[in-house]
């Protein structure tokens, strides 16, 4: 496995699922586990030292409301660690945000969106970390990106017919 991927609870399983698909699409291996930095600190810490010993090259952790699943992985290794932010209903993700975007200096975490956007953008991140040694993959990124702009380019192709 190349990306270990934490949820802080299976109820988080929606937010990383489109990065899974990208994951998949570009060839990247990975591994799925629900742990929390609270109720299962000891499994946490485990899994964390076996993706390290099983190739693990980055970490993405998905979390909600206080958050600390993203941090709680960073201080235990030196490894790229991505927080996904969760939205809540009490104060609909902004806890989870500022959890994750403000760790102490020394121990950084890489924060991206909320939610879904940030599970997608968890994974194509981890993607441009790792294909700074790979070329293959690199090809793929920006052959990803192309197909993006033309999207955009047909997008205001068919809108000015519109008009």
């Amino acid at each position: 496995m190349i990306v270990t991927i934490f949820l802080g609870s299976d109820s988080d399983f929606d937010i990383i699922k489109e990065g899974l698909d990208i994951l998949q699409e570009f060839g990247v291996s990975y591994n799925l586990e629900v742990t929390s930095a609270h109720r299962s600190p000891e499994r946490t810490s485990r899994l964390i030292k076996e993706a390290e010993q099983g190739g693990t090259k980055v970490f993405i952790a998905v979390a909600g409301k206080a958050a600390h699943l993203p941090g709680v992985v960073a201080a235990q290794t030196v490894l790229p660690v991505i927080g996904v932010p969760v939205e809540s209903q009490a104060l609909a993700g902004l806890d989870a945000l500022l959890s994750i975007v403000q760790m102490p200096k020394g121990i950084p975490v890489a924060t991206v969106a909320l939610g879904k956007t940030g599970g997608a953008n968890a994974a194509l991140l981890a993607i441009s970390i790792l294909a700074l040694s790979d070329d293959g993959l690199r090809a793929r990124l920006v052959s990803y990106r192309q197909k993006m702009a033309e999207k955009v380019e047909e997008s205001s192709r068919r809108l000015k017919e519109k008009l």
